[in-house]
């Protein structure tokens, strides 16, 4: 009996120690889910103190903001004032990016018109380059069908069009050529009959503009770009080259190149360039892009470059050849391939980049809002003056029979 005691006594301790130790388990996981309790308060107090210290800072910036929003004074109505309203400040989107994709529809739709001229003497590779440019026959082959008729009297202009389409966009392309320049024993006064078609075709803009029922859309056959062929001679421009680049550039944007550039070394192009660019300085010949049509920094910088490379050393050609695999433009030589689209044999990549690529449309908005409107003042003036006289010679017909009656 006294054993069973014992026993069960024992047993009663192991149960009021288990008891006793799972109570202080209860009591430290209370503790400690207290603490945490604790810790979790204070980082909820610290993430509502960051999100009040965010918004604040949100309004501060806004507040900014409509500081920052610049108020202009119209000069054309006193007392009128324009806001200027950023992104940022707009309360929604409004859509007005949705603007460059209609101008692009409708761009796509109607397509563009680029009108070029080639002028040199003949055997330089102008319908050649032309070619190249367009990756098309785009220009005809040679400037007569047979050998009677391969020097001409006179300059006779030659233009040839062509509808070029590309990843849906139609460009209308017009080549106008102009065989028998400087091919001559005199070529006196040849640079006549160019002038002349370049006004030509200012004026019938003109006729054009000035229609009571004009056309909707005036087709537009200006001269937007005329390269001028040098040949590689390694010397100083010609008396030829200097007075129609002068009597040009004044009516129409010229581009000079140097025709056959691999006929010459690297050093004796370098040379070659350096002296044409002191020629074009010292005779105040422009050549595209002039400095004062630079719109912003921007321009400036990439325009700057463009003139230190003028004129492109340019090589022409339309037939592939295979170099590495890969099927490129070049012509071949005895020591090797030229190859035309790569920057080290020749620049005709930078000339199609200047005339395609990059500032297509600025030759087209120098040929109208410069060259055009230059033209188009002129013209005007005249006629101005033409009425008044007519009008002054009335009033002296008017008074000359009043005194005679």
């Amino acid at each position: 009996m006294e054993d069973r005691e014992e026993k069960e006594r024992g047993v009663m301790a192991e149960q009021r120690g288990e008891e006793g130790e799972s109570e202080a388990t209860k009591e430290n996981s209370t503790k400690g889910k207290e603490e945490n309790g604790v810790d979790m308060k204070a980082e909820e107090e610290e993430e509502k103190q960051q999100k009040q210290q965010e918004e604040e800072d949100e309004e501060e910036r806004g507040m900014s903001k409509q500081v920052e929003v610049t108020m202009e004074v119209s000069e054309r109505v006193p007392g009128l004032t324009a806001g200027v309203i950023r992104g940022a400040d707009l309360f929604g989107y409004v859509g007005i990016e949705a603007v460059l994709d209609q101008m692009r529809r409708k761009t796509m739709k109607a397509g563009f018109e680029f009108n070029i001229m080639v002028v040199g003497q003949s055997g330089l590779g102008k319908s050649t380059l032309v070619n190249t440019l367009f990756k098309s026959k785009v220009s005809r082959k040679s400037c007569t069908p047979n050998y009677e008729e391969k020097i001409s009297k006179t300059v006779k202009l030659q233009s040839v069009s062509h509808v070029i389409e590309e990843k849906g966009v139609k460009m209308k392309l017009t080549v106008i050529d102009t065989p028998g320049f400087g091919d001559q024993i005199n070529n006196e006064n040849c640079w006549e009959p160019i002038v002349k078609y370049v006004n030509e075709q200012y004026e019938k803009y003109l006729k054009e503009e000035l229609h009571v029922n004009r056309k909707r859309r005036i087709p537009d056959t200006r001269v937007h770009c005329c390269i001028y062929f040098l040949p590689a001679t390694g010397h100083w421009l010609r008396p030829i080259d200097i007075e129609f680049m002068k009597r040009l550039g004044k009516i129409v944007s010229i581009v000079p190149v140097i025709a056959k550039a691999d006929t010459l070394t690297i050093e004796e192009r370098l040379e070659f360039k350096q002296r044409i660019r002191q020629d074009l300085a010292a005779n105040g010949i422009r050549v595209y892009p002039q400095k004062e049509y630079d719109e912003d920094a921007e321009d400036r910088i990439v325009n700057d470059r463009i003139r230190e490379s003028i004129p492109f050393a340019v090589v022409g050609t339309d037939k592939e050849h295979q170099v590495n695999g890969n099927k490129v433009l070049g012509r071949k030589t005895k020591w090797g391939i030229i190859e035309v689209e790569n920057a080290a044999h020749c620049e005709f990549a930078n000339l199609r980049d200047l005339l395609i690529r990059s500032h297509l449309q600025d030759l087209k908005d120098v040929t109208h809002n410069i060259h055009y409107e230059t033209y188009r003042v002129r013209r005007l003036n005249e006629s101005n003056m033409n009425f008044s006289e007519l009008e002054l010679s009335i009033r002296n017909s008017i008074e000359f029979l009043r005194k005679t009656l």
